[in-house]
């Protein structure tokens, strides 16, 4: 970083470190690919394994929780390998267990491959989005939104995969095998190009000016992450409920063909794919916490045309408003958590702890209010709308502590 940093060039990066941002983006396209591949096809795991929705919910639920031990290791992990390495690393074991999900004929198996998804999945997450923050950093014009873009593309593009395999009868085990190698490759030959000296990047990001914090001051610090990792329970629950639950409302709700079904998630990423790459553009004119809050209402608006709406295709265009509204939550916080005054990696990890909280008990809630008396769009519709009274209270709380991120 000497010589070339003085050679950089009006962009703020060199050549190495613009080769790093193509790198990284060509990770956060195959991270949505590969969670993505899967869960269009969720009605069919279901039937494969024997399992109803309340058990495919309790599953998710207890893979979630080695998501949440992974996020306890995972400061150590990054440490230890850096953040490229533990991209390769816990990359491949992420691609490696979509066969393992496409093959499951028990709820064994199916348990099996959640669980390693699970628990290497935030170990990338976090290493990604702080390659990502160290290069938006070193710009003149900020990039998270657009990097989430791509993970949101990469998600619309597996997913677009999964609908047309489906339609065109591919079995689910050939398919998340040949799609767990081609993301394989694609993320390795990605991850050559990638940043491999994180000290001198984390200390150009992270070091502001300040002075040791006295008690009021960590207590407000402290506030401050608890603010964090509420804001990603209440973010996650608004983005991802409902991509993940679109299908079983498609097919249990409106009595749509899996087809059909799968496009329930395609339309949530569409919305998000698209307001994410114009969400830089607007982040620049919109003050953070009114972005928040719009994009909540825009989230709200959305699950109610979806579930409300009285066929299949309202509640489409309904799906799409959601992941519009969605779009922004994730990226902001990311970049605002990685950028955290104080220790490395406090803020990403308080943000995605709150994450993997929030992966652990949504399935498990939103399957026992579809398996009650209420239908999957009720279920649905309840989640969210708690989901954006916790948002609203989290971002209270962090306008009121030290923390004043993003």
């Amino acid at each position: 970083m000497t010589g070339a940093a003085a050679a950089a060039p009006p962009s703020g990066l060199t050549a190495r470190e613009r080769a790093a941002l193509v790198a990284v983006a060509v990770q956060f396209f195959v991270n949505g690919s590969t969670f993505a591949s899967f869960i269009p096809r969720l009605p069919e795991v279901r039937d494969a394994t024997g399992i109803t929705l309340d058990r495919l919910g309790l599953l998710s639920s207890i893979a979630a929780v080695a998501g949440f031990l992974g996020n306890a290791s995972v400061s150590t992990v990054i440490e230890r390998l850096g953040s490229r390495r533990t991209i390769v690393v816990c990359g491949t074991l992420l691609c490696a267990a979509l066969p393992l999900i496409g093959f499951a004929d028990t709820p064994w198996l199916l348990l099996a491959g959640l669980v390693v998804m699970m628990s290497v999945d935030v170990m990338v997450d976090v290493a990604m989005n702080l390659q990502a923050s160290w290069l938006s950093a070193r710009r003149h014009a900020p990039v998270m939104n657009r990097l989430h873009g791509l993970w949101s593309l990469g998600s619309l593009t597996g997913a677009a995969v999964g609908v047309g395999l489906t339609s065109a009868g591919v079995g689910l085990d050939v398919h998340l095998a040949v799609a767990g190698c081609v993301l394989l490759v694609a993320q390795h030959v990605g991850a050559h190009f990638m940043l491999r000296d994180d000290a001198a990047y984390h200390h150009s990001a992270a070091a502001e000016p300040g002075t040791e914090p006295g008690r009021r001051s960590r207590r407000a610090g402290l506030l401050g992450l608890v603010a964090l990792a509420a804001l990603g329970m209440g973010g996650v629950a608004m983005e991802v409920t409902p991509g993940d639950w679109a299908a079983f409302r498609f097919t249990d709700d409106l009595g749509t063909s899996e087809g059909f079904a799968a496009l329930g998630f395609v339309a949530v990423a569409a919305g998000m794919t698209i307001g994410r790459f114009a969400g830089d553009w607007v982040a620049h004119r919109v003050p953070p916490r009114r972005l928040s809050r719009l994009a909540m209402v825009t989230v709200m608006a959305g699950v109610a045309i979806a579930t409300l709406g009285p066929n299949q295709y309202v509640a489409l265009a309904g799906f799409f408003v959601s992941g519009l509204g969605a779009s922004t939550l994730l990226p902001t916080l990311y970049d605002r958590a990685a950028r955290r005054p104080g220790r490395a990696g406090s803020g990403l990890g308080a943000l995605t702890a709150g994450l993997r909280v929030g992966f652990l008990t949504l399935p498990v809630v939103t399957g026992a209010l579809a398996a009650s008396s209420l239908s999957v769009g009720q279920a649905i519709a309840l989640v969210v709308l708690g989901a954006g009274a916790l948002f609203i209270a989290a971002d209270t709380l962090a306008s009121h502590s030290s923390y004043q991120g993003g």
